[in-house]
């Protein structure tokens, strides 16, 4: 007879990095990742199983299938726990690797634009992150999470390496006094966030960057699945984008090492493409951006 094995779900805390700030997933949907990691499973659980108990076993899987589905929420919890763990562990091994250029150019010595971007950009895109993955959990249009797939990966890889030259440079991964003190050094830094509301640039210190969703918004599309989430993320990622912006038109102008002004000049190349895409995909729901 063979002998049934439930998986037990992992759960525990999932911090982004540089913020400090833990990601509660909560919400509804199942997502064709949480069936790829049941998958990896399937064998050794088949192994198990003869020929004769195979018609009375699916019976027993049928009925937790059923239970399973009435657990969405849990089993949601459990994916966005497993995806940021292996992030934080993606992260962690990319920051090292990107200390190695640094560590053999004689003219990397960073300014306080390279340490200040590298610091607050860190920051801006662990929210990126975190909302891409509530995406990945919950979302239902298979081009959003491909999207949501795209920037969770990218991102992910860019704050490892800001990250990592932090850690070369001895410097803090989050500035404790707030966000933004870097660009409100030099008046040229008008120029460069002159499409940005006036309410939304800094003229030093700010405890919030322009473009981040407030508590609320993020607990908002935790709760949604689907859709709504897919509408809701477009427009949440379209504004945490446009507000990225400034700080890496800024960098790429004034960042003295040239890893950080290549790694700006790429975010923003990818963005403004992402921008338009985000643009078109809201437009096709009859959606606006958000304010």
């Amino acid at each position: 007879m063979s002998e049934d094995t439930t998986s037990a779900n992992a759960t525990g805390e999932v911090r982004s990095p540089g913020s400090g700030r833990v990601i509660d997933p909560a919400g509804h949907g199942e997502s064709a990742a949480e069936q790829a990691v049941e998958g990896l499973a399937a064998p050794a659980n088949t192994a198990a199983v003869s020929s004769g108990d195979f018609d009375s076993d699916r019976d027993e899987t049928e009925a937790e299938q059923a239970s399973d589905d009435s657990g969405s929420p849990r089993r949601r919890t459990t994916l966005l726990a497993l995806i940021g763990a292996c992030l934080l562990l993606t992260g962690f091994a990319i920051g090292v690797i990107a200390r190695i250029p640094l560590q053999d150019k004689g003219d990397a010595a960073p300014n306080a634009v390279d340490v200040g971007f590298c610091q607050d950009m860190s920051v801006h895109h662990a929210q990126a992150v975190q909302m891409a993955a509530l995406e990945l959990s919950g979302g239902g249009d298979p081009e959003v999470k491909r999207l949501a797939y795209d920037i969770l990966t990218t991102q992910q890889n860019q704050a490892g390496r800001m990250q990592g030259w932090l850690q070369l440079w001895e410097r803090p991964i989050v500035d404790p006094d707030g966000y933004m003190g870097w660009m409100a050094s030099d008046d040229t830094m008008h120029g460069s966030m002159g499409s940005m509301p006036m309410s939304s640039t800094p003229t030093g210190l700010v405890q919030a960057m322009p473009g981040m969703a407030t508590a609320a918004e993020m607990n908002n599309l935790r709760q949604l699945s689907g859709p709504a989430q897919d509408t809701l993320f477009l427009q949440l990622m379209l504004r945490h984008h446009q507000g990225g912006i400034a700080m890496v038109s800024y960098a790429t102008s004034h960042a003295d090492t040239d890893a950080v002004r290549t790694l700006a000049d790429s975010m923003n190349i990818t963005q403004q493409g992402e921008i338009q895409l985000m643009t078109q995909l809201l437009t096709a729901r009859d959606a606006t951006p958000s304010p």
